[in-house]
């Protein structure tokens, strides 16, 4: 015989969170997180982290458009404008540069140079 005022394990979660969060602060939420973070970077591997950032991306891009991701850009771009200044935009221009001609050769200079030219002319 079953016991009808068994409480279903969705709904014992429910309500133990709630508890939680009535009686915990921001602050012990921080801490958790830490320490769940170091616990998890303690036991996994960067292929893991690719595995997991893969995933979150993939479904981040299924259920937002073109607008979501323009908006968070533009988020981001003013937070770093605020915390860095004219040196760090230097230093990682330099190092993209860098990377860049690591990576492609004389035709592609030639190739995005004249892309530039056309949508220069085009203006």
């Amino acid at each position: 015989m079953a016991d009808d005022n068994k409480m279903s394990r969705e709904e014992a979660g429910r309500k133990g969170g709630e508890t939680t969060s009535k009686n915990h602060d921001k602050e012990f939420y921080q801490e958790i997180g830490k320490k769940g973070g170091e616990a998890t970077s303690e036991n996994h591997d960067k292929e893991f982290y690719q595995e997991i950032g893969e995933k979150g991306g993939e479904a981040t891009s299924r259920n937002h458009d073109k607008e979501f991701y323009q908006e968070i850009g533009e988020k981001g771009g003013e937070a770093t404008s605020e915390n860095h200044d004219k040196e760090f935009y230097q230093e990682i221009g330099r190092k993209g540069g860098e990377a860049t001609s690591k990576n492609h050769d004389k035709e592609f200079y030639q190739e995005i140079g004249s892309k530039g030219g056309n949508a220069r002319n085009n203006d």
